[in-house]
């Protein structure tokens, strides 16, 4: 295969991962890391690489549309990203000298964890107090709802929401992909912040988090730009497809037939990692 065919086909995969990741909401990281190591048979710490790269890009691109719209909580976003910075230069650094098959098994039960995640019940807390920790930080703020009106919100379980985003990061920095699920567990779950927040929040912190990592892997030249430039054109260019295409699609039928795919992959994964494939 010429390396200009081999550079078309991953622009499409990578297109259609971020599309589909968009459309889903569980980002393109979660389907570039099967497309590159299962399809195209590429090194599970350059597909990772990759994913990074690509991560950066399509955070930053969507981000900043949700910091305009004031749905992002800022101060909140940057504290937990101490802990999403920490965990992941642990989880880079470990997925370095940790053996590919293990690496494949791991993401695999993390991809059956991001679905199980997806479909569990999201509760809109209504009067929080806010706990005495997170008001002295100034962790509160307000949101537009759909009838023009602001939305005022407290949060609670600082410490607990600090900790499950350790995990998050180590999870990003370990796998390649965004842990947008896990970061929106612990603000959802966790901290009782409204589902709005946690999601636009998560999306504003997983860029910082995918950078941190990313570090990691250049100096171990783990990032090829000849593999990481169209992975990362190719998803965001689908992400903003996705963007357009939400308002006309039932993305709820879309996230149930998706959810099977993702399912197969996870379970490919993990069965090629146990008879070590990778």
């Amino acid at each position: 295969m010429s390396i200009i065919v081999f550079t078309i086909l991953l622009l499409l995969g990578a297109y259609c991962a971020g599309l589909l990741g968009s459309l889903t909401g569980l980002g393109g990281g979660v389907i570039v890391i099967p497309l590159l190591t299962l399809v195209f048979g590429i090194d599970f710490h350059y597909a990772i690489g990759a994913a990074l790269v690509a991560s950066i890009a399509t955070s930053s691109g969507s981000a900043s549309a949700y910091v305009k719209e004031g749905m992002t909580n800022i101060r909140l976003g940057m504290f937990l990203e101490i802990a999403t910075s920490i965990g992941a230069v642990i989880g880079a650094a470990v997925a370095l000298w940790m053996p590919t098959n293990g690496i494949a098994i791991v993401f695999g039960a993390v991809l059956l964890l991001t679905i199980a995640l997806q479909f569990r019940q999201k509760a809109d807390y209504v009067n929080v107090k806010g706990s005495r920790l997170a008001m002295k930080l100034k962790f509160f703020g307000s949101y537009p709802t759909k009838e023009g009106r602001s939305h005022k919100y407290e949060l609670t379980n600082v410490s607990g929401g600090f900790s499950v985003m350790v995990l998050a990061g180590a999870l990003s920095g370990l796998l390649g992909i965004g842990s947008g699920a896990l970061k929106v567990l612990a603000m959802d779950g966790c901290m009782k912040v409204p589902f709005k927040v946690s999601t636009t929040t998560s999306n504003f912190m997983i860029g910082v988090t995918a950078v941190t990592s990313a570090v990691v892997y250049l100096q171990r030249g783990y990032i090829e730009p000849g593999l990481a430039f169209p992975i990362m054109v190719g998803v965001l260019a689908g992400a903003m497809s996705g963007a357009k295409l939400l308002k006309h699609l039932d993305v709820k039928v879309l996230r149930k037939i998706f959810a099977v795919a993702i399912l197969l992959a996870a379970l490919n994964m993990i069965y090629n990692g146990i008879i070590g494939k990778f």
